[in-house]
């Protein structure tokens, strides 16, 4: 069985798509669309840059829908892959969106500005230097979590913003909280780095972006996906498209359950992950999780070419 991953932010780069772009029409198109929908011309900030104006955050989030989306059509329209043979489509954060529009949920002209409507909403959400993230390694969520509740943060905010991968968590909240658990975790010897992030996502902070998203989401259409997402907030498959609304507001806010997301698809019987669009994060997560697992990454015309014996069929 098969599944088909999608990155979020923190995998962009500039120049990602470039081969593809260059290469294939349909992405032209599909970069011409965006920037169409944006009235900015967010394909420049993609392939030439400059870094500063990708990595922000409004930027970052329709740039890597655009490249993951690209490469979806180019495996499809281009080579040919057959995705009735793909269990599952999952996306981290922002790539459950790209997940939404491949299978046919979401249109990718919606989607690119829900993702540039979120990435304003999320950074508007919290003044620049209140907030805070941290990786946490090697240990379990679990114990993170009890470690959380032994602690008052008063009026503070720390809490399990992603929980990745097996020894891979990271944490968000207000800067003074996040500093005081990092404080606890240096004097248990438990490592941690600090994130350079603008803005704590996926904490209760964000709660302020979620309503204004609810509105713009709720008036966006959706339908029923032909291929079943793992929803990040609940970690299982959602095909109701009313459920996948709700659930998109709420993962703002709310733990990205990766980690469970993939052991989930394991125990259906998934066993080969492709990850496409920029980066190898989430393979690497795969890795770190589940043991005996075939991975495989498509950031260039030869990954494609490595692999479309196996899944063409």
């Amino acid at each position: 069985m098969n599944a088909l991953l999608f990155p979020g932010q923190g995998s962009q780069i500039v120049g990602m798509g470039s081969e593809f772009y260059e290469n294939f029409d349909i992405v032209k198109t599909i970069f011409k669309e965006a920037d169409e929908k944006l009235n900015y011309n967010i394909s420049k900030i993609i392939l030439e840059g400059p870094e500063n104006e990708l990595q922000l955050t409004q930027n970052t989030q329709p740039a890597i829908l655009t490249v993951s989306y690209s490469i979806f059509k180019v495996l499809k329209d281009e080579f040919g892959f057959e995705f009735k043979n793909f269990n599952y489509f999952a996306g981290h954060s922002l790539g459950e969106y790209s997940a939404l529009v491949c299978a046919e949920s979401l249109s990718f002209n919606d989607a690119v500005y829900l993702l540039n409507e979120r990435g304003k909403a999320m950074q508007e959400a919290v003044p620049v230097g209140k907030g805070s993230m941290l990786a946490v390694l090697g240990i379990k969520a679990e114990e993170l979590n009890n470690m959380m509740q032994n602690i008052n943060f008063k009026e503070g905010i720390c809490e399990i913003a992603n929980d990745n991968a097996n020894g891979q968590i990271i944490i968000s909240g207000d800067k003074d909280s996040v500093q005081l658990f990092q404080n606890l975790l240096k004097e248990k010897k438990i490592k941690s780095i600090p994130l350079k992030v603008s803005a704590p996502f996926h904490c209760s902070l964000m709660k302020p972006a979620a309503e204004i998203m609810k509105n713009k989401i709720n008036k966006v259409k959706f339908d029923d996906p032909i291929i079943r997402i793992i929803n990040n907030v609940t970690a299982r498959a959602e095909k109701n498209s009313k459920t996948i609304k709700d659930l998109l507001i709420n993962q703002i806010y709310s733990t990205v359950r990766w980690r469970e997301s993939l052991l989930n698809m394991e125990g259906d019987g998934v066993k080969n992950f492709i990850e496409i669009g920029p980066g190898k994060a989430l393979i690497g997560m795969v890795k770190r999780t589940i043991k005996n697992s075939n991975c495989f990454s498509i950031n260039s015309i030869a990954d494609i070419k490595n692999i479309e014996n196996e899944f063409k069929k």
